[in-house]
């Protein structure tokens, strides 16, 4: 728990730095996966003839998945699959508690099962927020630019992460 907490100049540099576009994949598997495991039901995330008649050209990413990421053994990080020759700037505030903050999506349109997105994302903000209970947080919040194949906008997810 912090009970004094300031941002530094280090800190604000990495605010506007966007990551190098990184590959996520749409499969057919991954989206029935996704979709049972958060307990849809709808046959259009299972069933590529009820996905068609619905109006899609294959099953449609559930709400709030977005793809994963390749992980290939030694060029990305075993829990969360991002590369690990990135070249951004990382966040260092020495701060070792953590709280998911929310997330939101926002969709230009819905990707489908076989498409390959890019994306590319990065912190767009920095405050403090002093709490009766945890002392001084962080608040962190990223986002991140979903592009299909054409380069064409897909989705845009924002989040915060709460740092204590």
């Amino acid at each position: 728990m912090a009970e004094n907490f300031e941002i530094t100049d280090e800190m604000r540099a990495v605010i506007g730095v966007m990551s190098e576009p990184s590959p996520v994949e749409l499969t057919t598997t991954s989206i029935r996966a996704f979709a049972r495991g958060v307990g849809y039901t709808d046959p259009v995330y299972f069933d590529v003839g009820a996905a068609r008649a619905a109006g899609y050209a294959n099953l449609p990413a559930p709400p709030t998945y977005l793809g994963t990421a390749p992980w290939v053994p030694g060029k990305n990080d075993p829990m969360f699959g991002m590369r690990l020759d990135s070249k951004e700037p990382t966040l260092q505030h020495g701060l070792a508690g953590l709280l998911d903050g929310g997330a939101e999506t926002f969709y230009d349109r819905v990707p489908v099962a076989g498409e390959t997105l890019t994306v590319s994302g990065g912190v767009v903000g920095l405050e403090t927020k002093r709490t009766g209970s945890l002392g001084v947080m962080l608040v962190v919040t990223s986002e991140a630019v979903y592009r299909d194949e054409a380069g064409e906008i897909v989705a845009r997810t924002r989040s915060n992460v709460l740092f204590y």
